[in-house]
């Protein structure tokens, strides 16, 4: 347990500070009728509260599942469903979701408000033996990789509901389902070859999440064309 406040200090800066950067970029995609602020606040809190929930989930899949291949699409599969569930749970029955593009909005918040507390958690360590720079470069390379990978699986989530905003519940299931599937599968790739190449793949693998980013982005102009119809 970190003591120092300073320490927690300095590691939530540099968790939360990434973070927001993308936070910023996403924001900027719902240009025409952004979202209230303390809305979107809200929910980056509740995102970086579902990694309370998350660890021990994590650590039971741990304890109890033998295959390395399948404790990574396992904690894969718990980190994109608790955020899911957290933006479903504060959103539920609520006249917040209105427009198609703002299932993915408010997803990429949860899923960046996840990454600003467990890149926060990551930087702990380095920080308390006074490594600054190997915290530096953690936080420089979490920037690239991770948070991106949370905004872009939690994206991909929000892209899949806001496709099928105007069609029947039973079609809604199938894209949701597709959706969950497209993020575990995008976040077990990303988690596969960070833990069993220490690294060395980093270059491609930021490549491979830039292509996604870029998809995500295109799609969220036929969302934004939607939501102006509509």
């Amino acid at each position: 347990m970190i003591s120092d406040p300073k320490i927690l200090g300095l590691a939530l800066l540099g968790g939360i500070t990434p973070a927001l950067l993308w936070l910023w970029f996403w924001l900027k995609e719902d240009n025409q009728k952004p979202e209230p602020k303390k809305l979107i606040a809200t929910i980056f809190i509740i995102g970086m509260i579902s990694v309370i929930f998350v660890i021990p989930i994590q650590k039971f899949i741990q304890s109890h599942v033998l295959s390395s291949q399948w404790q990574i699409i396992s904690w894969a599969s718990a980190e994109e469903l608790i955020k899911y569930l957290s933006v479903l749970i504060l959103l539920y029955k609520s006249n917040r979701i209105d427009e198609p593009i703002d299932w993915p909005i408010f997803l990429i918040t949860a899923g960046l408000g996840f990454a600003a507390l467990e890149n926060s958690m990551f930087l702990i360590k380095p920080l308390s033996l006074n490594e600054t720079t190997v915290g530096l470069l953690t936080g420089q390379l979490r920037f690239l990789g991770s948070t991106l990978l949370h905004a872009v699986s939690s994206g991909i989530i929000g892209v899949a509901l806001g496709l099928s905003f105007f069609m029947g519940k039973f079609i809604k299931k199938i894209y949701l389902l597709v959706g969950l599937l497209l993020a575990i599968t995008l976040h077990s790739i990303f988690n596969f070859f960070i833990m069993n190449n220490s690294g060395n793949n980093i270059l491609g693998i930021l490549g491979f999440l830039w292509v996604v980013t870029i998809i995500i982005i295109l799609v969220f102009e036929k969302l934004r064309r939607m939501s102006v119809k509509n």
